[in-house]
């Protein structure tokens, strides 16, 4: 799953920086920076990624000097796109390749170098991030003595751990903290002791951090597979609730006794069951056989890859609303007179209180709108049918008001139920989860297959049929007939008509 690290970085092939796409352009950067005299150094994550020999299409380089002015200049020396990134800290970029996806894009970004090149690797943050390499008229055949590794970043590689460059990493700049679990996630390294406890000591310092900034680093986490192993590990540094406050609250509020965890646990564990429903990790209360009662189809797959938003897909928000689906559950509960707890409206409260966050972490509409979705509905699954099977009628209207969120909504309240049951999952009520989701699926495709359109009657049968003018009546109508046909009531425009009449005459008696 994780990139795989040579034994030493030190026996690494010396040429294996030439070897990377962009190193003809590479080429002609490094010619262009020694002809103007400028000092320049390969540093931050292409060196690590490089030397970890990952792929990677950003390419980052510090020079001396105002590093816009750089990038303009080379830019126009060999044809790319210059994009100012930040004017204040004077990061500029040159894009190379096509955004239509005709040809590979690299990006290289140019950051100015504050002081020396050794005083410029102490303000970094991770010390495998803080490796340079001389950029000059060489472009292979560098040897390990020709990095610049003043902090040990070569042997953290090596060894797979994040370790902070300076106890000052996180107050400089606190998205930081952030950023070691996702470097963490993505390259499957540990963070070192003593750098954990630091991140533990200065997390309420995220607050400070841009909403942007936030939103980019949770989305790079989710993005990795099994990635509820991040969250949990976010929670553990005492980050998750920094991020989201509104998660403490849910802390040792107690739940039915169906629930094995508290609110917060049982939404944690969610995480941890979407990712084993999805296959991409193991979990350790239910039997083997229980992942293999699960439905899975290529289609499913596929619609799990889709894209949503920027870094964002429909499995990584799946995660997402697996940790935020009971949100609003400590402000809902209420204990009736019977002793029996209720959480009367959380699914449409925890909606809004979930679209109020991803507002505050700045995710996009769509984005927001997906999981909203999710959290609202997923109870629907259940409520399809109180004993055996959904009828076509319930399936219709489940589709009708869920649309494409239908499918994560399925599995998302599997995740639900294997969470709140815990070690005490019932293999013979799952079956019978599973089954009905299956079901679902099976009628969904079944549906979609059908020859004949949707709509066998449409608004102007209806108003010049019965002679009934435009306005919400029509509206009701067609989707009652929608319905019906749905449920395999009716199959043709003259059943259609009747129906309608049917519908009619009923209101007016």
């Amino acid at each position: 799953m994780y990139a795989q690290i040579p034994g030493s970085v030190l026996t690494a092939d010396k040429n294996k920086l030439n070897a990377f796409p962009a190193s003809s352009r590479l080429a002609e950067i490094s010619g262009f920076l020694k002809n103007q005299g400028t000092e320049a150094y390969l540093v931050g994550g292409f060196v690590r990624d490089t030397l970890l020999e990952r792929e990677t299409a950003d390419i980052d380089i510090a020079v001396a000097g105002d590093a816009l002015i750089a990038a303009k200049r080379i830019a126009e020396k060999t044809g790319g796109t210059y994009v100012e990134l930040d004017d204040v800290n004077r990061i500029g970029r040159v894009v190379f390749g096509s955004a239509n996806g005709t040809e590979a894009q690299f990006y290289f970004d140019f950051t100015s170098l504050r002081g020396s090149i050794m005083e410029d690797l102490a303000q970094r943050d991770f010390t495998i991030d803080a490796i340079a390499l001389p950029l000059d008229n060489r472009t292979s055949g560098w040897i390990p003595a020709d990095f610049i590794d003043p902090f040990g970043g070569m042997k953290d590689i090596t060894t797979k751990t994040i370790r902070a460059v300076n106890p000052g990493i996180f107050k400089a700049d606190p998205a930081r903290l952030m950023r070691a679990v996702r470097l963490s996630a993505q390259l499957g390294f540990t963070i070192k002791p003593g750098t954990a406890s630091l991140i533990k000591s200065e997390g309420a310092l995220i607050q400070n951090v841009a909403g942007e900034r936030l939103r980019e680093e949770l989305v790079r986490i989710l993005a990795v597979p099994a990635s509820s192993r991040y969250i949990f590990d976010l929670e553990e540094l005492g980050l998750l609730t920094q991020l989201i406050p509104e998660l403490a609250q849910a802390r040792n509020v107690e739940q039915p006794i169906v629930h094995y965890w508290d609110v917060f646990q049982h939404s944690m564990q969610t995480t941890a069951t979407a990712d084993f429903i999805l296959g991409e990790d193991s979990y350790k209360y239910p039997s083997p056989e229980a992942l293999a009662m699960v439905p899975w189809t290529e289609e499913v797959s596929n619609h799990f890859k889709k894209t949503v938003g920027f870094g964002t897909t429909r499995r990584s928000l799946f995660i997402l609303a697996a940790l935020l689906h009971d949100i609003a559950k400590p402000e809902s509960k209420f204990v009736d007179d019977e002793g029996h707890t209720r959480f009367f409206g959380h699914t449409s409260r925890g909606a809004t209180v979930a679209s109020e966050i991803m507002m505050r972490l700045r995710f996009s509409a769509r984005e927001i709108t997906v999981v909203e979705s999710m959290v609202e509905n997923h109870m629907r699954p259940n409520q399809m049918s109180n004993e055996g099977l959904p009828t076509r009628r319930a399936i219709y209207r489940f589709f009708r008001d869920t649309g494409e969120c239908g499918i994560d909504i399925l599995y998302l309240s599997l995740a639900d139920h294997m969470a709140a049951r815990g070690p005490g999952l019932d293999l013979t009520e799952w079956k019978r989860h599973t089954d009905l989701v299956r079901f679902v699926l099976q009628q969904r495709s079944e549906e979609e297959k059908l020859p004949y359109p949707v709509n066998i009657i449409n608004g102007n049968d209806i108003m010049n049929e019965f002679n009934i003018p435009a306005g919400p009546e029509i509206g009701r109508l067609i989707e009652a007939v929608r319905e019906a046909r749905a449920a395999g009531e009716i199959a043709t425009r003259d059943e259609a008509i009747n129906y309608v009449k049917m519908l009619i005459r009923n209101s007016a008696s």
